[in-house]
């Protein structure tokens, strides 16, 4: 009896991913050289970012919210040891929430940061992106982390072209690349009260549709009703299309010159990832990696092979 046991193929493959079950609770890992990331992200949540005109298995989707799903899906496509961070960006100013954390480890908490992120969570309701920039920028200085700065580029009020920040002092002093959100076409911004409660969108008389902050960069013999004083941009009322957003593509590409970075559309996944490693972001290490899924996977098709030989014996 035992010989004819040992003699059965049935009993070796069963042994064998007994054996092979044992391996994985190990936990085999080897050293290898990989490409892994450290990326911070800075998310705009700006009122312009609740609008929607992005759309996932047929439901619209605002453009903060495919941010986060954005986020969630490149730290499970980021090879193990890389490293994300997460913070925000509204008015002129960015705050990191958190410094980057290990994606495969901490992807729980990442995510859940994510979930959380909210337009509501603004401490301001301007938006002065190159401000915002220059800003995350300054508060990089110690990091060697590639920065992510996602936002529309849309700017409320509108900013006055006399003063524009310099981005001298920083210009090629970080790697990165500014990530465009949002679609070409105008949509309508959702208006909500203080509760948080959506009470339609933004109309023409509720947004200011030019600068009335400095000198204003027209002659003041052009300007209709000019006081230096009391009304340096007139007293001519000025209806344009603010209460409408779209992707400013032009102006951030603009900003991602002078700052010394990089630019790149957000569409999905996938064209992001791969714009990352073309921007040479990616650092080359001596990593772990984790081997545990090829004895699990013998195991398992021994198993499968044992299974099959019994229903064969079965049914025959």
């Amino acid at each position: 009896m035992p010989g004819s046991l040992i003699r059965d193929w049935r009993f070796w493959c069963l042994a064998v991913s007994w054996l092979l079950a044992v391996y994985v609770l190990t936990g085999p890992k080897i050293r290898q050289e990989q490409p892994v990331f450290r990326l911070i992200a800075i998310a705009d949540i700006t009122r312009s970012m609740n609008a929607t005109d992005y759309q996932i298995h047929g439901k619209a989707l605002s453009r903060l919210d495919f941010v986060k799903h954005s986020l969630q899906a490149l730290a499970k496509k980021l090879p193990c040891q890389s490293e994300l961070g997460l913070g925000v960006f509204t008015e002129r100013r960015s705050t990191l929430l958190f410094e980057p954390i290990e994606v495969c480890s901490g992807y729980n908490e990442i995510s859940a940061a994510l979930e959380k992120l909210d337009w509501r969570m603004a401490w301001a309701a301007d938006s002065r992106i190159a401000g915002g920039l220059l800003s995350t920028l300054e508060m990089l200085p110690k990091s060697n982390a590639g920065l992510l700065f996602m936002t529309d580029g849309h700017e409320a009020p509108p900013p006055n072209p006399r003063y524009k920040p310099d981005f001298s002092g920083v210009r090629n002093k970080h790697k990165g690349m500014i990530v465009g959100v949002g679609g070409l076409a105008r949509v309508a911004i959702p208006k909500f009260n203080a509760k948080g409660q959506l009470e339609g969108v933004y109309g023409p008389d509720d947004v200011p549709h030019r600068s009335t902050f400095g000198e204003s960069d027209l002659n003041p013999e052009a300007i209709q009703g000019y006081n230096a004083r009391n009304a340096p941009f007139g007293n001519e009322t000025v209806i344009g299309e603010e209460h409408l957003t779209q992707l400013h593509e032009t102006y951030l590409q603009q900003l991602s010159v002078e700052a010394g970075l990089g630019y790149h559309r957000l569409t999905d996944v996938d064209a992001l990832m791969q714009s990352l490693n073309t921007a040479g972001l990616a650092v080359t290490v001596r990593a772990e990696s984790d081997q545990r899924w090829q004895p699990a996977l013998a195991a398992l098709l021994l198993l499968a092979l044992v299974y099959c030989g019994l229903a064969f014996a079965a049914a025959f």
